[in-house]
């Protein structure tokens, strides 16, 4: 499996109630058989990393809504084949900042 790599810059945002959110986005594994992704967060740039996706994520895209005002979040991605084999993981984005309210 190769590298998922997530790219570009993370983009927070503020929904309804105060909530706040994180759009990460990355480029498809370019290995064979690729089920789909993880995506991992950490408050502090090179890990330890939590796994935020609660099951296999299809696309390339994922909205992360578990994160708190204020704070700054680092994430990681992998690729998982067919046979269950996650990748490495991917660069670590660029850390998002969520805004105060």
């Amino acid at each position: 499996v190769i590298n998922a790599a997530l790219g570009g810059v993370c983009v927070t945002g503020l929904g309804g109630a105060n909530s706040h959110s994180v759009t990460l986005t990355w480029t498809a594994s370019a290995s064979p058989n690729i089920v789909g992704y993880n995506v991992y967060r950490s408050s502090v740039s090179g890990g330890p990393y939590l796994k935020v996706t609660p099951s296999l994520v299809a696309a390339t895209s994922f909205l992360d809504t578990g994160i708190q005002a204020g704070q700054t979040y680092y994430y990681v991605a992998t690729a998982v084949d067919n046979t269950s084999t996650e990748s490495p993981y991917s660069t670590e984005a660029p850390p998002a900042t969520v805004p105060t309210p």
